[in-house]
């Protein structure tokens, strides 16, 4: 039992002891209400004061934003700024923007294929200056090289051929000409000879064009410079000669086939992108190489040719 009433009171005296410490905390709570009843803000002046730390905390990020893109700016002013477009980063620098893409840039650096028409006229030199020629035919060639640095003569290798269904040459008319003639006796004496002439229509083929494409600073303009050889074939024995007289044991003939080595120079001058008008001269020599009895051949011509050309 006494054990029991030890227990019992301990228990009292912990239990008023707690109610003292309560009491004690409820009464200091109570003082410090009634000191500051006056300082505490009210539910309006509350939300005024929260509103009021996050405009500053918003102005203060404002401004550490505009400090940082003045800073990018600058740091980019002059080498680019990159922004994206779709899924691709597009770098553009104000300083060097082109507002137009340069066309002869556009086929040097893609390496492109040329096609395209073109005509053709020319006439011949020294003892052929009564010849004429007109040829029309279409182009094709590929730019197969990068840029090759040599100075002046820095530029482009490009390979190229062409065909000229349409092909005519016009010479003096068929008349008589005086040549030295042998009798049977051997006396040699003056004598006329019918000669060929007129019209000689044909085609043209020529799978070699060797062209150099110099480097251009210009927009618009390409120069280049070229080498070529070529096959032509006529209706008709070409150039025309005296006539062949078995009778009188005089053979005039030529040949059908010619070759023509040639070499020149022109433009191409960039109306817009992959668009072009090609203007070129050329001096072309003619001859059969010897395939005919004959080879009196158009020793030089000079043939001015324009075209128009689609560049892929």
């Amino acid at each position: 039992m006494a054990v029991f009433f030890w227990g019992e009171a301990g228990n009292k005296g912990t239990k008023k002891q707690g109610t003292g410490i309560r009491e004690q905390g409820t009464e200091k709570q109570e003082t410090w209400d009634q000191g500051n009843k006056e300082q505490r803000p009210t539910g309006s002046e509350d939300i005024d004061a929260r509103w009021g730390k996050n405009l500053r905390r918003v102005e203060g990020i404002v401004l550490l934003l505009l400090m940082a893109g003045t800073l990018t700016a600058a740091a980019q002013t002059g080498s680019g700024a990159t922004a994206p477009i779709g899924n691709h980063q597009v770098t553009v620098t104000m300083e060097n923007l082109d507002p137009a893409p340069s066309p002869v840039a556009e086929v040097r650096n893609n390496r492109s294929w040329e096609l395209g028409p073109f005509l053709n006229w020319g006439t011949g030199v020294g003892d052929r200056s009564d010849y004429k020629f007109f040829w029309g035919g279409f182009e094709l060639a590929k730019v197969i090289s990068p840029v090759v640095h040599a100075g002046i003569f820095s530029g482009q290798f490009e390979y190229g051929g062409n065909i000229m269904p349409l092909w005519q040459a016009y010479t003096p008319a068929p008349h008589e000409q005086a040549y030295n003639c042998e009798t049977t006796s051997g006396q040699v004496i003056t004598c006329l000879l019918p000669f060929g002439g007129g019209t000689f229509r044909g085609v043209s083929l020529t799978p070699v064009i060797f062209r150099w494409n110099f480097l251009s600073k210009s927009r618009r303009i390409q120069p280049w410079f070229q080498a070529a050889g070529g096959l032509i074939y006529t209706t008709h024995e070409f150039p025309p000669n005296v006539l062949s007289n078995p009778a009188e044991h005089i053979d005039g003939s030529t040949s059908v086939w010619n070759f023509a080595p040639q070499g020149g120079f022109g433009v191409h001058y960039f109306l817009r992108s992959r668009r072009s008008i090609d203007l070129g001269v050329n001096a072309v020599h003619i001859s059969s190489a010897s395939l005919g009895d004959r080879n009196p051949g158009v020793n030089a011509s000079i043939q001015i040719q324009a075209g128009y050309t689609f560049w892929k």
